[in-house]
């Protein structure tokens, strides 16, 4: 059975280590200032999908991402995990898209790819809690969703069965192809490089980190096919300008601002029933307890 699956990764700002050049001016990320790591929900996103190579050999697994060319270093992960080749979505247009621009973007590309069974994606991003762009992706598209998924019951070439993790218990649902899944952090967590892939894939490049770097990709790509990371600009995916970047962003940031947590004042109590007494009384006049 061969399904071809494409599985949407982002690289996010390490929300960790945020720092007060995090945001600049203009209410966007400050993406520069912050370490950037493979989105969780994602890899979990991957890791289904690559259960599902296991089981089904022939299908293929195409990740795709939307950044500048440092981006690229998610397909080079998620090809060192077992993905068979990735797509950058690279054009300075981009820049600054909220999640309507965004999944305007990433469903162009995948329209652009053509007949793919299933796509999937991490329920949301860590930098910016939205959950809103594969559902999006999934209305542009014009295909069924299946959201919140925890784990793959079963698969065939027409259809797919999922459990969803809820908030209060779980579902199973069924989903005819092609269907778009999000991925529940609560999923299988995704398996860690292989050795040998790495070796076999580390000079995996694109074309805006060779010619930043200087290397000579005709030669390398000629050789090792492999080896070359597909990059698409908004021009490769015949998107629309209007709806691309801040332009075709509806979302604006009215104002940023530092939050600094002040310590609080701490107060020592014995044992003793005089320092009890007085603790549960202004517990109940403060209204948290009583």
């Amino acid at each position: 059975m061969s399904l071809r699956i494409v599985v949407l990764a982002k690289q996010v700002p390490d929300t960790r280590n945020v720092g007060k050049d995090a945001m600049k001016e203009d209410g966007t990320v400050n993406r520069a200032a912050l370490p950037a790591i493979f989105n969780p929900e994602d890899l979990n996103a991957l890791e289904m999908a690559l259960e599902i190579k296991d089981k089904h050999p022939d299908a293929t697994i195409s990740v795709m991402t939307m950044g500048p060319s440092r981006a690229a270093e998610i397909i080079r992960d998620s090809v060192y995990r077992g993905a068979d080749n990735g797509i950058v979505v690279s054009d300075r247009k981009v820049a600054g898209s909220d999640t309507l621009a965004t999944s305007y973007t990433i469903s162009q590309a995948i329209k652009k790819l053509g007949n793919v069974d299933l796509v999937l994606c991490g329920r949301q991003a860590i930098d910016g809690d939205t959950a809103q762009v594969g559902p999006q992706v999934a209305e542009k598209l014009d295909v069924p969703q299946i959201t919140y998924a925890e784990e793959l019951i079963e698969v065939s070439e027409k259809s797919i069965r999922i459990k969803r993790r809820l908030e209060r218990g779980i579902e199973v649902v069924e989903s005819k192809l092609p269907c778009l899944i999000t991925v529940h952090g609560s999923a299988n967590p995704c398996r860690f490089s292989h050795a040998k892939r790495v070796m076999k894939y580390k000079h995996a490049i694109s074309a805006s980190e060779a010619a930043e770097r200087g290397v000579d990709t005709a030669k390398l790509w000629a050789e090792k096919p492999y080896l070359k990371i597909e990059e698409w600009n908004a021009t490769d995916i015949m998107a629309e300008d209007e709806r691309l970047g801040l332009t075709g962003s509806p979302t604006k940031v009215k104002k940023i601002e530092n939050v600094v947590l002040a310590a609080k004042d701490s107060v020592h109590l014995t044992p003793s029933d005089e320092d009890l007494d007085g603790l549960m009384k202004e517990l109940i006049a403060a209204h948290i307890i009583g």
